[in-house]
């Protein structure tokens, strides 16, 4: 039997937005990364330092804290997107006023190098582009990656980022 016959799915590396600004954030967005990589089929690879936000879309509102995360995954576009979703539901997310204030939300920005248009899921994530709270974090994490032949610092430098601020020294603040 060939060596490819006895390996499963190729990991893809994806990245992650995490976000919340009701109850404790912090915790959601580390709970939520424990869970990720904890999934037998995805782990977590890298993860931003945690960054205070304002809030975006729906303004009055509390601050946001936000990260982006690497993940490495064995899962379909559609099936990460689940296992977020139903980590969103285990950490009692619900669903209200669209922007507006949650304990947590994972959003798939990425998936390698596909582009996916479906019900429900659009890889690259569409507002990614326009949202300095998630280019940020992403870009602390994956400083040379291009999307769409574009690098991350080129979409970013044309986003004000005032207002958001590095809370934590480093990726590691969602182990503890």
């Amino acid at each position: 039997m060939s060596r490819c016959a006895l390996s499963g799915p190729a990991e893809v590396r994806a990245y992650l937005c995490l976000g919340g600004n009701i109850g404790s954030p912090r915790e959601s967005l580390s709970a939520a990364l424990k869970r990720i990589d904890a999934d037998r089929l995805t782990r977590v690879e890298t993860v931003s330092s945690l960054y205070r936000t304002p809030p975006w879309g729906k303004l009055d509102q509390p601050e946001f804290l936000n990260a982006v995360a690497s993940v490495l995954t064995t899962r379909s576009p559609r099936a990460l997107l689940d296992l977020c979703l139903d980590i969103e539901v285990l950490l009692k997310r619900s669903r209200g006023e669209r922007w507006g204030p949650r304990l947590i939300d994972i959003d798939v920005l990425l998936y390698g190098d596909r582009s996916v248009k479906e019900v429900g899921l659009e890889i690259p994530h569409p507002r990614m582009f326009v949202r300095a709270f998630v280019l940020v974090p992403l870009a602390e994490i994956a400083p040379n990656l291009s999307i769409r032949n574009v690098r991350v610092a080129s979409y970013l430098a044309g986003l004000d980022v005032t207002g958001i601020d590095r809370i934590s020294d480093d990726g590691n603040w969602w182990r503890g």
